[in-house]
């Protein structure tokens, strides 16, 4: 999963940030609307954090600057516990869900993942797709009970794979999610983090098939 995080409070971003990244959550980050709109406008999140008191704007301007442009990208907006007024107004606005300041990692971290369980429309946490098994919660891939030795970024792969499940992936999204705004990114990177899962649903026997629509993406689909 990758998230945009627009938060001007420098501690609080640096500790959410390394919070995001222990649970293996790419974070990219900006302080300002500006900045924030910037990276909506040339890179794919799949989710966005937002603070609503910025330098520059107002939070809620970049809310209503995304939902006029028909990106339903999900948005959780962060608010003082003395603003509920803006909570409402960015409710109406079309965000997602809302948390008051102060709050726990844990309670954002599981607000996120219902949030994203709303957007691809299943209800639990565990996703199947053939005989293999996507726990959102845990990050954990199984194959028939067996977890799958997965490292991050092929388990990021595995995950938006899952989240799309027989729909295409674009190599585009796959290089957004994998990779941060300042990442490496070599010109086969996408390719050889999708041959190393395939080796390793292979040989874990997984009656699933990562498709390639050459130009196009990858699929994933469960085998007949």
């Amino acid at each position: 999963m990758r998230i945009l995080l627009v938060e001007d409070d420098l501690a609080l971003t640096e500790a959410l940030a390394a919070a995001f990244t222990r649970a293996e959550i790419f974070c990219d980050v900006a302080p300002t609307v500006a900045s924030a709109s910037d990276l909506l406008t040339g890179r794919t999140f799949d989710a966005v954090i937002l603070d609503l008191g910025l330098p520059d704007d107002d939070g809620l301007t970049l809310l209503r600057w995304l939902r006029g442009r028909n990106d339903a990208t999900p948005v959780i907006i962060l608010t003082a516990k003395s603003q509920p007024d803006a909570r409402v107004k960015g409710l109406n606005l079309g965000a997602d869900d809302y948390l008051g300041k102060p709050f726990l990692f844990e309670e954002l971290h599981a607000r996120l993942n219902a949030v994203m369980r709303r957007r691809d429309g299943h209800l639990y946490s565990v996703v199947a797709v053939g005989d293999l098994r996507f726990d959102f919660e845990t990050r954990i891939a199984t194959v028939r009970g067996v977890p799958l030795n997965l490292t991050p970024r092929e388990r990021a792969t595995l995950e938006l794979m899952v989240r799309r499940r027989e729909r295409l992936i674009t190599r585009r999204q796959l290089e957004d999610q994998l990779f941060s705004i300042t990442g490496e990114l070599g010109s086969n990177a996408v390719e050889v983090y999708v041959h190393r899962l395939r080796r390793k649903l292979a040989n874990a026997d997984a009656h699933v098939s990562v498709e390639t629509q050459r130009g196009l993406g990858y699929t994933l689909r469960p085998l007949p």
